[in-house]
């Protein structure tokens, strides 16, 4: 007999070898119906492995992170038996769940076309609908090798010969089709209910561009149809929120071919972004940091001395000047080091905390750009602390807080945050790593934060915590950061003189909140589709004259809007005034002012709010008093 005890402490007995399957039938009928793998020992494996000694068991169904991985899984092996069955000539490579689904790629002469998909999956639902049997086999390697050669799979036995002599070699069967696959799996394919094919691309084998090209298939697969429908919807959101369509219909920006992944701001555009910038700055003075600026381009020497050119080099665009190597600066951290190595420091001096809105520039391949999101040139709302290893809780807590509270006032209630531990490629020995990590967990500790493990994810450095934001339709955007370095400080020779009266290193935090304002923008535009709270929008309010005979009152209230601080724009053209509300409410000015001759005679406005049919008429001077009011509350409604 063997000993299974269940997530809620519950311990049964049963005969040695009992399967998942068998222990989820026990416990109820529903959950036999929903398991589709369990966790043995914190093992993941399928539901028909045998269990021969005691262990602790948790059945994963659809509702875990681990039951959706498994689902795709089993949606991307459907998929690629449905494309055989259809396609005999077809080849299948590699086909690994991903982020919200999964994908296959394919190698055969004829190109895919997107009705080709409507037919796949049709028949990848007449798979789920035969419930075939999921088996799990383990084959000797050779004979593994010498089966797909016979088969004629050059792929397959490519896989097969890397897989190092003496480790498990397992294949997956589902009726005629068996592909190469660790697992789990789940016990049938009729688990698989709620798929949709999405779009097809073209692939390397093995990501390499010397290799052959295939034919890739995405597809997405959830739990059930109403996650489906939900992520669906998401995406038609996401069409409707793209930040590159909204940026060019409300003209904030554009990017051209002349300088990939670099933005031409235009006069709303540039609005918008000094609008963010001056907030920070606000808050960052408010903080107790000092703002600095530092050059764009400097001597390789220093990158080499921090560390960067080695770890970043092929990011890096660089020059020759004089005989000298010279980069633009892919970050800021060696830059403020200089400043802080002016002059002797004292323990007195810290926290230090050195902020500046640093140009950097990466070089990223252009294939990767995308809009605002992904650039080569960009600007971080960087900041830097200089403290003693005593005062990192305390900055830590005081970030925090100061981060929580910008996110909140731009519309943002959902943060997670992740910590993450040392990489396998770092600086510094295991000792500052041991240190180094303690203090950030006592930090992030202290602030009451909820936190999950991202091991291996720390910058080259140091430790650090993620922050990431959901949006409006869901989405998670990683985008601030603190890390805890020990490391640099030392390597750049920034000292301080302690109380002891010795020459002591500074930790150093850097720090970021925004992260880059481009990408962040760009994220803000999605957030908002477009439609910024008051206090945000680049044009605040616009002023509509129904008559001309009302053009000069048009010019009182654009001048009153103008000293009250609104940001306000004037149509006095003649054009109906249905024309131009809907210009302006396409361009999702908030507030549209419709001025006619009543209106100027009593010193009144007719007000009407974006996405609204209201409209209401108040004295002019009410209105600024309640605008001001708004836009200095930071109102995101």
């Amino acid at each position: 007999m063997v000993e299974i005890t269940l997530p809620d402490g519950t311990k049964k007995e049963y005969t040695e070898g009992v399967t998942g399957c068998e222990i989820a039938g026990d416990i109820g009928a529903g959950l036999l119906k929903a398991a589709l793998a369990m966790r043995v020992n914190g093992m993941l494996c399928d539901l028909k492995t045998p269990i021969n000694d005691n262990a602790d068991i948790s059945i994963i169904t659809g509702r875990d992170e681990e039951g959706l991985e498994v689902i795709r899984h089993d949606t991307a092996h459907i998929m690629a038996q449905a494309v055989q069955e259809l396609y005999p000539d077809v080849q299948v490579t590699i086909g690994p769940s991903i982020e919200n689904g999964f994908y296959y790629d394919f190698a055969r002469d004829k190109p895919f076309h997107p009705e080709d998909l409507e037919k796949i999956e049709k028949r990848m639902q007449e798979i789920v609908a035969r419930d075939i049997e999921i088996d799990r086999e383990e084959w000797d390697r050779n004979e593994a090798i010498k089966y797909w050669q016979e088969k004629g799979e050059p792929y397959k036995v490519e896989l097969l010969e890397a897989i190092p002599e003496g480790e498990v070699i397992s294949f997956y069967r589902q009726g005629e089709f068996m592909d190469l696959c660790r697992g789990p799996h789940a016990p049938s394919t009729g688990k698989a209910k709620a798929f949709k094919l999405m779009k097809i691309a073209g692939a390397y084998w093995r990501g390499d561009s010397n290799n052959a090209q295939l034919q890739r298939i995405y597809g997405t697969a959830w739990a059930d149809k109403k996650q489906l429908k939900d992520y669906l919807h998401r995406l038609e959101e996401a069409e409707k929120r793209d930040h590159r369509r909204l940026g060019t219909e409300m003209n904030l920006f554009h990017m051209q071919h002349e300088a990939v992944g670099q933005v031409f701001w235009h006069d709303k555009g540039w609005t918008l972004y000094r609008i963010l910038e001056n907030y920070i700055r606000d808050k960052l003075r408010d903080g107790g940091y000092q703002e600095v600026k530092t050059p764009i381009m400097v001597d390789r020497i220093l990158w080499e001395k921090s560390g960067h050119w080695e770890k970043f080099r092929e990011n890096m665009f660089t020059a020759k000047s004089e005989d000298k190597d010279i980069a633009m600066k892919p970050m800021n951290c060696p830059c403020h080091v200089q400043i802080f190595n002016q002059g002797i420091k004292s323990y007195r001096d810290l926290p230090l905390r050195m902020a500046e809105f640093g140009m950097c520039h990466r070089n990223e391949p252009s294939g990767a750009m995308h809009g605002l999101m992904r650039v080569r040139g960009f600007v971080q709302d960087d900041a830097h602390i200089f403290c003693t290893e005593e005062q990192i809780t305390s900055e830590t807590v005081a970030f925090c807080n100061l981060l929580q509270e910008v996110y909140q006032e731009l519309g943002f209630d959902k943060i997670k945050v992740k910590f993450s531990d040392r990489p396998e490629t770092r600086a510094g020995s295991d000792a500052i790593w041991d240190k180094a990590e303690a203090s950030l967990t006592e930090a992030v500790k202290a602030t009451g934060l909820e936190y999950s493990l991202n091991p291996g994810e720390g910058a080259f450095y140091g430790p650090k915590l993620e922050f990431v934001l959901t949006d409006a339709i869901g989405r998670d955007w990683q985008c601030g950061t603190i890390q805890v370095d020990f490391v640099l400080p030392e390597r750049l020779g920034a000292g301080y003189i302690a109380d002891d009266g010795e020459k002591h290193y500074p930790v150093m935090l850097h720090r970021a909140i925004l992260g880059s304002f481009e990408r962040f923008i760009g994220i803000l535009i999605e957030q908002y589709a477009g439609k910024f709270p008051l206090w945000l929008a680049p044009t605040q309010v616009a002023i509509a004259t129904v008559v001309t005979d009302a053009n000069d009152y048009a010019v009182e209230v654009e001048e009153k809007l103008k000293q009250a601080g609104i940001r306000v724009v004037t149509d006095i053209r003649n054009e109906k005034i249905s024309y131009k509300v809907r210009e302006h409410s396409h361009a999702k000015v908030p507030v549209i002012l419709a001025l006619g001759m009543r209106e100027a005679e009593q010193k009144t406005v007719s007000v009407r709010r974006m996405d609204s049919n209201d409209q209401t008429v108040i004295p002019l001077d009410e209105l600024i008093v309640s605008l001001q009011a708004e836009i200095s509350s930071k109102s995101i409604a």
